[in-house]
């Protein structure tokens, strides 16, 4: 009930807190257990965590196989992260439950048409056309937003299309520091595959679809809606960190309000994205470490 309370009043990262409180409790009913692990991964959905909310929703099926929800929110995932075929898959099996679930069947068709678009894009001949047009396209939403990206092509690629290859709707860098690659939603927006430095630890975080109009701090709810192992003090509460990326030429600090967006961070004057994956460090507030860090450096704080 109080993820339910969170998730209507668009609270997300304490929704999936809530939603994972009541799983740890493991109360051994299999109904129940489905619907917490099918609304938790519709809020992860809301965040931008699309792996996340998919693999609540396969474990979900597993527990309940009828249970539609699941259902589509695992045919949705699919589909944000490109996987037409199995989008299908899952809409093929919900629409054997009911056949006339029109989320399903508006979802098949569309998962079928952009596999069509897809396996169309692959048999044209000139490898070079499409990828310059896509490229174009991914530059133009880059400059409507104000984003800069840093492209470091190889030879090969510069050959093919001056480098424009690099950019694209499904990947700004294809070998970026994560493998995972940029997109842009139905709803034309893009999620970004985000990289959390913890230089403290020597640890990392890694988000595989931050959403641009997604908080940081709602990211920080969720990543730590449990202590990670390696934080034996127990300090890393979403309340206790602060947030900071770094302009490399100038080798100067800025802070970043966790309450802004990702969009409004990239937009930040001085905030280059490397290799197509944002990425922010993340330090304990006030903590002998950070102030050792940030010592003879330049830091602009809020």
């Amino acid at each position: 009930n109080e993820g339910n309370e969170y998730f209507k009043e668009k609270d997300y990262g304490r929704a999936v807190a809530a939603y994972s409180e009541g799983l740890r409790k493991k109360c051994g009913d299999p109904e129940l257990d489905a619907v917490l692990l099918t609304n938790r991964g519709a809020a992860h959905f809301h965040l931008g965590n699309y792996r996340s909310a998919l693999n609540d929703a396969v474990q979900a099926k597993k527990l309940k196989p009828t249970h539609l929800k699941a259902i589509i929110r695992g045919a949705l995932c699919h589909m944000e992260l490109k996987n037409f075929s199995e989008a299908i898959a899952w809409c093929d099996e919900g629409l054997q439950i009911d056949s006339k679930e029109k989320k399903l069947v508006e979802t098949r068709l569309k998962a079928d048409k952009l596999k069509q678009e897809g396996i169309l894009l692959e048999t044209q001949t000139g490898f070079s056309t499409p990828w310059h047009g896509r490229a174009v396209m991914g530059i133009a939403l880059l400059c409507e937003r104000n984003i800069k990206l840093i492209l470091e092509p190889s030879n090969e690629e510069e050959e093919i299309s001056d480098g424009l290859a690099e950019v694209s709707l499904d990947g700004f860098h294809p070998d970026n520091a994560t493998g995972a690659k940029v997109h842009l939603d139905a709803d034309g927006n893009l999620n970004w595959p985000v990289l959390f430095l913890y230089p403290e630890h020597e640890q990392t975080d890694f988000t595989v679809a931050f959403h641009e109009n997604s908080r940081f701090i709602d990211h920080l709810m969720v990543m730590f809606a449990e202590l990670p192992p390696w934080d034996l003090e127990r300090k890393y509460l979403p309340s206790n960190l602060e947030l900071y990326f770094e302009d490399e030429e100038t080798e100067e600090m800025y802070e970043v309000n966790s309450e802004h967006t990702l969009l409004q961070v990239l937009q930040h004057e001085r905030y280059f994205v490397k290799a197509g994956t944002p990425t922010v460090l993340v330090f304990v507030k006030r903590s002998p470490f950070s102030k050792k860090y940030f010592s003879g450096k330049k830091v602009h704080r809020l």
